[in-house]
């Protein structure tokens, strides 16, 4: 497969299509130097874009939350991502929106004279974690923290906040693992790098409360699966000591979909059956 640089097709940027290799940004857009950029991550299934509203809803939330606005309507994004999708041939695909504040008269921390850009690109995606989907991830532990809220716009998808996921999923991957499980600032087991997690123990499922890292729009789909089973779902502070009780664990995210974890550091999980059945119906779901 080439680089995501050199690849033949179409990307939306900017309000009209251009070639996958002439779509540029110059070298001193301010998103590069300052992390002014928001994003999604979207799955289209059978040609029907999952959730394709609450995730171009959620990047213009985003945006606002770093002060600045997406110059489309939801409605409009909704229509790119379509028109991107059919440009390249595709009906089942990952989709990546991305706004960011491009270059312009500023050139420093403030940047509100500069322009604010979009772009969508479409790819070809299978499993995340690979193999994982089925014999469940190893996972390692993140020496990295998510931060207390009172310092990041905990709530935005913004490219800024993964910079510590990315170190720590090549730390993962240098030992062999799939993903990091990581920490918040308070010591509360919190997320992986890109996905949300969850825990089983003697039937009911226990998730980290979202409130200093971002409560995926995967995340409260399957929550709300759980529920319409039947099954009780405690979304709350969960201590370290808490992992080696727990029976059964799986990731959430659009990339991952719903992944089976095998094991987290020194403790193991099995791919029971409310795993198996929470995965087998979620993939239901988004292809319904």
């Amino acid at each position: 497969m080439a680089g995501y640089d050199d690849r033949d097709g179409k990307i939306w940027m900017d309000g009209k299509l251009v070639e996958w290799r002439d779509a540029n940004v110059h070298i001193l857009t301010h998103a590069m130097h300052y992390a002014s950029s928001v994003f999604e991550g979207e799955r289209c299934y059978s040609g029907k874009i999952f959730k394709s509203t609450e995730h171009s809803e959620r990047l213009k939330f985003s945006a606002n939350c770093l002060d600045f606005e997406i110059p489309y309507t939801v409605d409009e994004i909704n229509a790119a991502k379509m028109e991107t999708l059919k440009a390249n041939g595709l009906t089942d695909a990952y989709v990546r929106p991305v706004a960011w504040r491009g270059a312009g008269e500023d050139m420093g921390v403030a940047a509100e004279r500069n322009p604010v850009r979009m772009a969508i690109a479409v790819w070809s995606w299978g499993n995340y974690y690979g193999d994982a989907k089925t014999q469940g991830a190893k996972l390692d532990i993140a020496k990295w923290k998510r931060p207390d809220p009172a310092t990041i716009p905990h709530e935005a998808k913004a490219a800024g906040l993964y910079m510590i996921c990315t170190m720590s999923k090549h730390a993962a991957e240098a030992k062999g693992c799939s993903d990091a499980m990581m920490f918040d600032y308070r010591g509360y087991v919190a997320e992986a790098t890109g996905a949300n997690i969850f825990f089983v123990k003697d039937g009911e499922v226990h998730t980290p409360k979202a409130d200093c890292f971002l409560n995926g729009i995967t995340r409260r789909t399957v929550i709300g699966m759980l529920e319409e089973k039947g099954v009780k779902v405690h979304e709350r502070r969960i201590e370290a000591n808490e992992l080696e009780g727990f029976e059964q664990c799986w990731l959430t995210g659009t990339a991952a979909e719903v992944t089976p974890v095998g094991q987290i550091g020194d403790y193991n999980f099995e791919v029971g059956q409310m795993t198996q059945d929470i995965a087998s119906d979620y993939e239901k779901l988004v292809r319904a």
